[in-house]
This record gives structure tokens, sequence and C-alpha cells, in this order.
């Protein structure tokens, strides 16, 4: 799906944990990251949306952040993940599982119907059927 299509309030929900993501294959700068965003589907976020994510997460503990002699040009700024910011990851995948899971089955439900459960169950019925196929 193009990029155009996510809602920039829905990416800005789930930057972080996916950069974080793209800092699990190790250290990079930032057009790097960026570009590894857009090939996952996500889009390219804009500097003035990305760099400042990477200063907070700096803060935060979730990165360290080295300068690099640039191959022939100008030197980088290179992010790796710290502990922490596993930590941090393994904690906003679980949580967003949860919610999305949360999520689907609420949008995905009837709209005459009161119950979530009822949805689930339908979701699920779906779903079988479709891997039955």
């Amino acid at each position: 799906m193009p990029d155009a299509a996510w809602p920039s309030e829905w990416l800005r929900g789930v930057l972080e944990p996916c950069v974080l993501r793209v800092l699990v294959e190790g250290p990079t700068y930032g057009y790097a990251i960026a570009e590894r965003l857009d090939a996952a589907g996500l889009g390219r976020p804009k500097g003035g949306t990305l760099y400042p994510l990477l200063g907070r997460m700096e803060a935060a503990g979730h990165v360290t952040v080295e300068w690099r002699a640039g191959d022939g040009g100008p030197g980088r700024k290179y992010y790796a993940l710290t502990a922490q910011g596993r930590d941090a990851l393994a904690d906003a995948a679980s949580r967003w599982a949860a919610f999305t899971a949360t999520t689907g089955a609420h949008l995905g439900a009837d709209p005459g119907s009161t119950s979530s459960t009822s949805t689930s169950t339908s979701s699920v019925r779906t779903l079988t059927a479709v891997e039955d196929r």
C-alpha cells in the first residue's frame, strides 16, 4: 500500500517503535533509516519529523549517537540501539499487537452488535474459512 494511503497520525503513533526495529539490524544514519522505513511500506518520514524523534530517543536512552567519517563526503551521525531501546521495542511491539487486535475486533464489529466477543468469533470463523480454501 503506498505511503500516501496511511494517515499521518497513524504513522506518528508507530514511528518510534518502527525506527527502533530498523536499528535492531545495526547502527545506521538518519537518511538510511528513512529509506528502510520507506522500503518497509511505511513511507519516508520527513527530516523535520525523524531527526527530532531520534533526538528524543537519544535523550530517553534508547539510542546512542556516534559521528563517523563519510565516504568521500561529510561525516554522518550514526544511531545505535541500546539495551534500554531493545526493551522499549519489545514493550511497544507487545502493546501494539494488543492494540491492533482490539481495534481490529472493534472495527470489524457488526454495527448492530453490542458484543465484541461475537465479532472476534466471527473474525476467527472468517479467517478459518479463508485458510481452508
